[in-house]
C-alpha cells in the first residue's frame, strides 16, 4: 500500500505540472508537447474510469467521489480497489 500511495503522490504532481503549464507556458516545442501531454492524460483517465465502471455490476458501481480518484489517480487508485475487492473476498470466504 505504501508504494501505491507514493504513486498516488507523484500522479498528483503529474497533474500539478500538466495544469500549471497553461498558467505559466514553457518555450515553444515543450509548450505544444504539453498540450498534448494534457490531453492524452484527460482522455486516458476519463477511458480508464469509464472502463472500470462500465465492468463492475450496479451494486459494485463508482461514486462521484471515487470516480474523481480514479480520474485523478488513475491506475493507482485501480490497484488501491483490487486490493479492497481481494480482502472483502477473503472476508467473506473466511465467513
Amino acid at each position: 500500500m505504501f508504494l501505491i500511495n507514493i504513486g498516488r503522490i507523484l500522479m498528483l504532481a503529474v497533474w500539478g505540472f500538466l495544469v500549471f503549464s497553461p498558467v505559466h507556458p514553457f518555450p515553444k516545442p515543450l509548450n505544444i508537447f504539453m498540450h498534448i501531454a494534457t490531453f492524452f492524460m484527460v482522455v486516458m483517465h476519463g477511458l480508464l474510469m469509464a472502463l472500470y465502471n462500465a465492468g463492475q455490476p450496479q451494486a459494485k458501481k463508482l461514486t462521484a467521489a471515487g470516480k474523481v480518484r480514479v480520474f485523478l489517480f488513475g491506475v493507482f487508485e485501480l490497484l488501491a480497489l483490487l486490493r479492497r475487492q481481494q480482502a472483502e473476498l477473503k472476508n467473506q470466504d473466511k465467513s
